[in-house]
């Protein structure tokens, strides 16, 4: 031979660089080299003399190196090479059902991968995956592996998601169960309606006893809800984090017969958040599916906030009409004074003239100075009562009065105009600041608007704030944004008169 390669070909695929080093023997005085790719040349150079060259081999296919040899006879001499078979490509694995859904213990939907290679072409008895770890066997979700190295090292890995739903024997059960409730209420509805009806038909007839103890539906429906307020309650009273909340919602007692105090009104929110997310269950239950820890956070959530909101309109509207009545009141009292009647006189006339709890209240004072108690303790004590600052400007300026003198008629006359001027001025404020309210509220409007057409768009846009960990985060910190947003915007929007 007049030349030889170091390697004279690989019987096996390499995802490995190779480097073939020729060597011509000392006859040789030049030779040319060709490197095929494929059967296609890629390479041609001419070598003047005959020292080693290094041909290097990096790229996936199969090469063939064919050198043309001159000797020193001026004879010509061909060496060709075997193959050289580089494969970096890595195989294909294809997973015929993706986020497969099945039921506990039950493997049949989850069909085995199938792989391909560029060059070892059909490599399924290659593959490896993790099926028979998975048992399966609880509800939730688990992640399905599989794994493929073909002959020259490279490795493909693929997974896929595996829900592990209820069976739907278990949603048919529970579907049955809420279809019997159901149907049992519009019963017990119907019979109610036709017992109404009756007693309707029959009240002209009947001689009414002097003393009834019979309970209507509504009554034992509170009698329960109340019962179901007293043992939340009692438990909720041996937390100090609850003590504490409920002293906050103490000021709503006023607003609601039921709730008395405001460790009733947390445990009317934890009922109402119950009942919330049972029904949310049910709902789920039909539509065949159950509910997600997230799912189950939000309907607790919204129910548990409900009742926080109407309290809080219903007490809005209680202020508004306490502060209104209070003014009538002032305006009664002054009244009063200029006709020469005595503060006790005016106190029972606001009473008799005025409805609501100012009226009530009226009608307290006129009783406890029945029962002698100083003009100055029963004015405090209604201050603290109703939590006005109107009335404790009152209370200071009959304690002053009553203590140094003076003309009562002209102290409740400036009252009553600085009452009604601070009345007037708060409706001009809120007329002035109605076209930036008004911003504000789109504003704070625009996010959910948004969201809500784009959803109508398409409904997957926002799925990966839901089904993705940094889109949770980033869901958090939006919200939190949000609530910045608003807080910072209400505190410059509001004025203090």
């Amino acid at each position: 031979m007049n030349g030889k390669f170091d390697i004279s070909n690989t019987p096996k695929p390499t995802n490995q660089d190779v480097n073939i080093v020729f060597t011509p023997s000392s006859n040789v005085t030049s030779y040319t080299y060709q490197i095929y790719k494929d059967n296609v040349l890629i390479e041609n150079n001419l070598v003047q003399n005959n020292q080693n060259t290094v041909l290097s081999l990096k790229e996936t296919g199969i090469y063939q190196i064919s050198i043309q040899l001159t000797l020193l006879d001026g004879s010509v001499d061909i060496i060709n090479s075997g193959e050289y078979i580089i494969d970096k490509e890595a195989p294909k694995i294809d997973i015929k059902n993706e986020n497969i859904e099945t039921t506990p213990l039950n493997n049949e939907k989850i069909t085995s991968c199938t792989a391909t290679d560029n060059y070892d072409k059909n490599i399924n008895d290659k593959i490896t995956d993790n099926l028979n770890e998975l048992t399966l066997n609880k509800i939730g979700k688990y992640t399905y592996t599989c794994t493929v190295q073909d002959e020259a090292g490279n490795i493909t890995t693929k997974t896929t998601n595996i829900s592990v739903v209820p069976h739907n024997t278990t949603i048919y059960l529970i579907q049955i169960i809420c279809v019997i409730i159901i149907v049992l209420l519009i019963i017990r509805v119907l019979k109610l309606f036709k017992v109404v009806k009756l007693e309707e038909r029959l009240e002209p007839y009947v001689i009414k006893p002097l003393k009834n103890n019979t309970l209507s539906t509504s009554e034992k429906l509170t009698k329960l809800y109340k019962e179901f307020l007293n043992a939340i309650s009692n438990k909720l009273k041996k937390s100090v984090v609850a003590t504490k909340y409920a002293k906050k919602l103490d000021k709503y007692t006023v607003v609601t017969k039921t709730h008395k105090t405001g460790f009733d009104i947390l445990s009317g929110k934890i009922i109402f958040a119950a009942l919330f997310t049972i029904m949310a269950v049910i709902i789920k239950a039909f539509q065949f599916k159950l509910l997600s820890p997230l799912e189950t956070l939000g309907t607790f959530s919204i129910g548990f906030f409900i009742l926080d909101l109407y309290l809080f309109a219903k007490y809005k509207v209680f202020r508004i009409n306490l502060e209104s009545d209070f003014i009538a009141a002032i305006t009664i009292m002054n009244n009063s004074f200029k006709s020469g009647r005595s503060i006790t006189q005016a106190i029972e006339i606001v009473g008799s003239e005025v409805g609501g709890t100012i009226g009530g209240e009226f009608k307290r004072m006129n009783l406890e100075l029945t029962y002698g108690l100083d003009i100055g303790e029963v004015f405090k004590r209604f201050s603290e009562r109703i939590d006005l600052e109107e009335a404790a400007y009152l209370t200071a300026s009959l304690t002053i009065l009553n203590k140094t003198g003076g003309d009562i008629i002209k102290v409740f006359t400036s009252i009553e105009r600085n009452l009604y001027d601070k009345r007037k001025l708060r409706l001009e404020l809120k007329s002035l600041t109605s076209g930036s309210r008004i911003i504000v509220y789109v504003l704070l409007g625009i996010p959910f608007l948004f969201a809500l057409i784009i959803s109508l768009i398409n409904k997957d846009y926002f799925l990966p704030f839901i089904t993705t960990d940094i889109g949770r985060i980033l869901l958090i910190f939006m919200i939190i944004y949000y609530i910045i947003f608003v807080v910072v915007v209400r505190k410059i929007m509001k004025v203090v008169v």
